[in-house]
């Protein structure tokens, strides 16, 4: 049983942008299992321990946007991440969850982030005890081309949003003081929304979040680099059958993923992995096989050399459950997000390097020694005085 009481902390309510994605109704399936049985998702949080007293870790409302219309129990049962028994008996309260449709995509820019600036005022005013963060779970696009524009125009973010919606509903948390968590690989970050979220104390961070592969990978690139063994090359193959497996299928919206998947072994490494034979030896392929569904695998080679050169080589094979692995994560960082905001924080924050491919912000830790050491003193600039 849950209590709203200011010794147990304020619920957190949850703006899903994308709210009946695979990733997103498993999230919701997740904060109604809080209520009542909260030890079968705190014990999968890195946050459980932390931020008592601030956030009621039992009590997370959710609403948002999707552009479907069937119920949110129809979106669990579709995705088929979960097992009946894990979710039917909360088909009443799942159905209940408010969302809406988003705005037009041919109206203007600004009337577009009114008109989201207006819900998100709706949906907390239904939960006005409650702390606020938006989530990103839209799925990948293409790049918006306003990463390096210092003060866009209305046109211009009007032209971006058409490909890159991300846009209107970050900008729109913002401006209502709402953080934001970007868990996709959509460039959502740009200088303009960077700006505003100073200017206002709001918080943000991303972009692409490290649930699976890439998280192996980050793990085991920095024991290689501990242990002065040279990686020669890494060969990347993951299959997965889900809505984002296909989306994945489209050049464009794949870029900015495979882009934050190559960058980072070398980030971490602090080699480019290929330069002896004058081409990247880093290879990663994405490739959607819908027999798999949600439960994606990943197949790893790793060539590395040991004294005197002499070559050895890893095999490992992962296989893991897209949403299963991510849900925890997004609701991880909407905690992190409320805390920070409640210290002050504003702007991006690159110690979030943990949960994220390309974590955005100045000097991101690298690697996992870093990014764990890096929790750690974010966790005591979020302590009460």
């Amino acid at each position: 049983m849950t209590t709203n009481s200011p010794a147990a902390g304020a619920p957190l309510l949850l703006l899903i942008a994308g709210a009946k994605g695979a990733v997103a109704s498993t999230l919701a399936v997740a904060a109604q299992t809080l209520r009542k049985a909260p030890a079968a998702v705190l014990n999968s949080l890195t946050t459980a321990g932390r931020f008592g007293g601030l956030i009621n870790p039992e009590a997370v409302h959710t609403a948002g946007w999707d552009v479907t219309a069937a119920p949110l129990s129809a979106a669990v049962a579709r995705h088929g991440v979960l097992p009946a028994e894990a979710w039917k008996p909360l088909r009443a309260e799942l159905d209940q969850v408010p969302l809406c449709s988003p705005p037009p995509a041919e109206a203007p820019a600004e009337e577009q982030i009114a008109r989201l600036v207006g819900d998100i005022q709706r949906f907390r005013g239904a939960h006005p005890d409650a702390r606020a963060v938006l989530v990103d779970l839209l799925p990948a696009c293409e790049n918006s081309g306003l990463g390096d524009c210092q003060d866009p125009g209305p046109r211009e973010i009007t032209r971006a949003a058409a490909s890159c919606p991300d846009l209107l509903y970050g900008l729109a948390a913002v401006r209502a003081g709402v953080p934001v968590v970007n868990f996709t690989p959509n460039e959502l970050e740009i200088p303009r929304v960077v700006a505003e979220a100073r200017k206002r104390g709001v918080p943000i961070c991303g972009r692409d979040g490290k649930t699976g592969q890439t998280y192996v990978m980050v793990v085991l690139a920095s024991a290689f680099k501990a242990r002065s063994l040279r990686v020669d090359g890494w060969y990347s193959l993951n299959i997965l059958g889900n809505a984002d497996g296909a989306n994945l299928m489209d050049p464009c919206r794949a870029a900015g993923k495979y882009s934050n998947k190559t960058l980072l072994l070398d980030e971490i490494l602090e080699y480019p992995v290929g330069a002896a034979y004058g081409v990247p030896t880093h290879k990663v392929h994405i490739d959607y096989y819908p027999p798999r569904g949600d439960a994606k695998e990943a197949w790893d080679v790793i060539d590395f050399q040991g004294l005197f050169g002499l070559p050895m080589s890893l095999r490992l094979n992962l296989q893991g459950r897209d949403s299963i692995l991510a849900a925890p994560m997004a609701l991880d960082l909407a905690r992190w997000m409320v805390a920070l905001q409640a210290a002050g924080r504003s702007g991006p924050v690159p110690e979030l390097g943990f949960y994220f491919k390309k974590a955005v912000g100045a000097n991101p830790p690298v690697t996992f020694q870093d990014q764990l050491l890096a929790l750690d003193r974010l966790a005591r600039e979020c302590e009460p005085a």
